[in-house]
């Protein structure tokens, strides 16, 4: 990740909390401790941030502005890999046809796909609120959303009710990111989250994964779904060639789009 994106999702994670540690701060970022605390000296010398012990925090007269839509860890995740998860998005989109009604599920990599839909007329579902933003104000496909809460870190609407209009709606195809896809199937990170894509997964026909190589045979201890119940995952070149036949053998076809980079 380049230095200039870090400093703005540093910033973007504080308008968001107001105090981070350094420790949280190179989780997110995948960053040694070192290049963190250069970064963090670099913004608060611009007087953008103020240094603390252990950590940062926004200036005392800096009012935590430009409420932001996008959660730190989406914002993160939608930095790594950008040309890669570029590329399978579009692979996803020309699955789909103009009229066709659809589930795309929270992520950094089905957001993607917004650039790709915006010449689109489609009827398309959609628990992220940010993916649902950039639709309405670039194109003219028609989008829904659930009932629910909004979970902010991962910039979706969850909701624990049954009726929550998703039971309405019937889709041909859902696409969904995942943190791991092995032969033991497609991974998640949170209970919450399993149950919303459960019942999205319920309303639509197929299931299709985009997924970069870096999450291609990375095991899980939460399991969405078997891959009995995938139709197709999308990922990129740099794939292990043998992580990918163990997924074939689950009669799932997977498309394997040039890696960029």
């Amino acid at each position: 990740m380049l230095e200039k994106q870090r400093h703005q999702l540093i910033l973007d994670i504080l308008d968001e909390s107001t105090f981070v540690s350094v420790r949280d701060l190179c989780s997110q970022l995948d960053s040694s401790e070192a290049t963190i605390r250069r970064d963090l000296n670099k913004l608060a010398d611009a007087r953008k941030i103020k240094k603390i012990r252990g950590g940062a925090q926004v200036l005392d007269d800096r009012a935590v502005s430009n409420i932001k839509i996008s959660g730190n860890a989406f914002l993160v995740d939608r930095e790594r890999n950008t040309d890669t998860k570029r590329m399978i998005a579009k692979a996803a989109t020309e699955l789909c046809e103009d009229g066709e009604a659809i589930i795309i599920n929270g992520g950094s990599s089905t957001f993607m796909m917004s650039e790709f839909l915006a010449e689109r007329r489609m009827n398309i579902l959609t628990n992220s609120f940010v993916l649902a933003h950039e639709l309405l104000e670039n194109s003219q496909n028609q989008v829904t959303l659930p009932g629910g809460e909004v979970y902010r870190k991962q910039s979706i609407i969850l909701s624990s009710f049954e009726n929550d209009t998703t039971q309405n709606y019937r889709g041909s195809k859902m696409f969904m990111g995942s943190p791991g896809v092995s032969e033991f199937g497609v991974m998640e990170t949170d209970p919450l989250l399993i149950l919303a894509e459960q019942k999205l997964r319920k309303r639509a026909d197929k299931l299709i994964v985009l997924v970069d190589s870096s999450k291609i045979g990375i095991k899980g201890n939460l399991i969405f779904c078997g891959l009995d119940a995938v139709d197709t995952i999308i990922t990129d070149s740099n794939a292990d060639p043998k992580a990918l036949d163990k997924i074939r053998e689950h009669d799932v076809k997977v498309v394997v789009v040039e890696a960029c980079g």
